[in-house]
């Protein structure tokens, strides 16, 4: 094994060491750097431990099976990208099926063939590669986000606390995984486009006039242009666009109404509120909990917001051990 930085990293997982040093021998000589793992629990730990770039992973492994061990993986949302290809004498096609079900990226056949073996792995490296960069474009874009937080002292922790109470109502909500990681990710940029608003309209302490509004509300269509660039930000867009949108279709920027809103859009919005009131800005000292909560009722009654998600909202602030992180 090398721990050379430019050496992609395969994780091998086979109970069968016959396999996994045939695989070695094929493999290092193209400039892979090899692990190994011999079950399912070992398997999970590597992935942990030391992050590989593909894993070569065996159905039939022991305590733990190869389509759990992928499933797990899928579903862990730091290695849900993470390329992972079976491999298996197993050809029927109930079993494929399974390992598509379990979100397997690619097949292998035993006895494996090194020239598909090299074109597999340097396809789902080249994939992966993609990836990265694509997520390293969004952390830019959240770093940007928390620039936003610095031009204005009194929205420090604002994007963190969003993302925070967004994902915890979410799971209170039974939402999808994929909505919750839609929900961390857009709680956390849902103003990013606020970065194309000139600092004395942001930072103005008295009433904004009506051009100036018209000039912050454009900030959900300019976020939405940005996030729209980055396919893997796909998913915040509608959280971005619509995180001011209301019930009644008075909100901006396209008027939607009821539940034509995407639901997390409606969450992000709940929110949005209820931290603008329960922290300091410059034109208002905090409200406690009850008073944002009635805040937000009166919401309900103008017709604002969904009632469902506001009593939800509020039971679960109200509740307790729930910790701002």
């Amino acid at each position: 094994m090398s721990d050379s930085p430019q050496l992609s990293k395969v994780l091998i997982v086979d109970d069968d060491e016959a396999i996994t040093r045939l695989l070695i021998r094929r493999l290092c000589p193209h400039g892979y750097a090899v692990q190994v793992a011999h079950d399912g629990p070992s398997a999970l730990s590597a992935v942990r431990d030391d992050p590989p770039d593909v894993v070569l992973l065996d159905v039939m492994i022991p305590i733990i099976d190869g389509y759990e061990v992928c499933r797990r993986l899928k579903r862990d949302p730091a290695t849900r990208l993470l390329p992972v290809v079976l491999v298996t004498g197993l050809t029927e096609r109930a079993q494929r099926i399974e390992g598509l079900k379990a979100g397997a990226d690619d097949f292998l056949s035993k006895p494996v063939d090194i020239h598909e073996l090299l074109a597999r792995v340097g396809s789902l490296l080249r994939m992966k590669r993609y990836t990265d960069d694509l997520d390293s474009a969004a952390s830019i874009i959240e770093t940007l986000a928390e620039m936003i937080e610095a031009r204005d002292g009194y929205t420090q922790g604002h994007c963190h606390r969003m993302a925070n109470y967004a994902t915890a109502l979410g799971r209170k909500l039974r939402v999808s995984e994929d909505d919750l990681q839609a929900l961390q990710r857009g709680g956390f940029l849902h103003d990013i486009g606020m970065l194309a608003i000139p600092d004395p309209v942001l930072k103005k302490e008295g009433k904004l006039s009506p051009e100036e509004y018209e000039l912050v509300k454009s900030h959900t269509v300019i976020g939405d242009s940005l996030c729209g660039k980055l396919r893997s930000l796909s998913s915040v867009r509608p959280i971005v666009r619509h995180h001011h949108e209301r019930f009644d279709g008075s909100g901006y920027p396209d008027g939607l109404r009821g539940d034509d809103i995407p639901l997390v859009a409606q969450i992000v919005g709940i929110i949005d509120v209820y931290d603008a009131v329960t922290t300091r800005r410059s034109y208002q000292q905090p409200k406690p909990t009850d008073a944002a909560g009635a805040i937000l009722r009166r919401q309900v009654e103008h017709g604002w917001r969904r009632h469902d998600l506001v009593e939800e909202f509020i039971t679960m602030i109200r509740g307790g051990g729930f910790v701002i992180s």
